[in-house]
């Protein structure tokens, strides 16, 4: 039986998907929760097999969520859940670790076959994902500056971008305010922006806005 724990702030979302897993006889969802500190809590105390993890939530994020669960149950297999199938996180997440992506348009037969390609130790991409990805790539295509970015540096701009002080995001990614202000100068360089006005102008340009 593979152990599905089902994160998203949506209760809408949460309920549909776990009345369509209660129908697979091979798939169990043993717990359900609406953020990622929730998430954290569970994966602690009874670590699933799988992760089905919205990308998009308030307070720590899915993105973050991903980072510090991997890097305490690396066995875990997480698959990311997002209605923007497009822009660079979805390379990102495949980078820290996540081995599966799956759109929320997409049926539930895709959600299982995804489910199960994990647990055998595939990786799983939609194929929106998995066409824009290859694009990226092709000869004249205008790349993303943000691919660039570390895994850490695309949380601090995902944060930046949500408003948060310094202070909310030292307390979001438990780092000190230094390493915070250490990233924010790197991610600056990289993408030879000077402020968080320029960086905003970038996100919308490269539509990562709407990704995170």
């Amino acid at each position: 039986m593979i152990k599905v724990l089902l994160v998203d702030d949506h209760e809408l979302v949460r309920s549909g998907i776990e009345a369509l897993l209660a129908a697979e006889k091979d798939i169990v969802v043993v717990a359900v929760c609406d953020c990622g500190e929730e998430a954290l809590r569970i994966v602690e105390h009874e670590p699933p097999d799988v992760i089905l993890m919205d990308i998009n939530m308030p307070g720590i994020g899915g993105f973050e969520a991903c980072r510090r669960i991997l890097q305490s149950r690396p066995a875990i297999k997480i698959i990311a859940l997002s209605v923007h199938n497009d822009g660079p996180i979805p390379q990102q997440l495949l980078k820290l670790g996540v081995v599966g992506f799956v759109s929320k348009a997409s049926p539930v037969s895709e959600m299982v076959a995804a489910i199960k390609s994990v647990i055998s130790g595939k990786r799983y991409l939609c194929q929106d994902v998995a066409s824009n990805l290859a694009f990226q790539f092709l000869p004249g295509a205008d790349v993303s500056p943000f691919l660039q970015l570390s895994q850490r540096e695309a949380e601090v701009v995902r944060l930046i971008l949500h408003g948060k002080s310094i202070q909310e995001m030292s307390e979001a990614l438990q780092l000190s305010d230094k390493t915070i202000n250490t990233y924010r100068y790197r991610l600056y360089r990289k993408l030879n922006i000077k402020n968080d006005v320029e960086l905003t102008r970038l996100a919308v340009k490269f539509n990562y806005l709407d990704a995170i």
